[in-house]
């Protein structure tokens, strides 16, 4: 438990985990009314 490579994954795993909840929370979450669809501005 006290190798170097054990607190590696768990700061690994930790920093993924992190990366798509707050991705989650951009995408789906207050902020996600400011996004804009670049599809819809380029009807043809």
């Amino acid at each position: 438990m006290e190798s170097p490579a054990f607190f590696f994954t768990i700061f690994v795993w930790f920093f993924l985990c992190s990366i798509t909840a707050y991705s989650i929370y951009m995408g789906f979450g207050p902020p996600a009314k400011r996004l804009r669809d670049p599809f819809e501005e380029h009807e043809d």
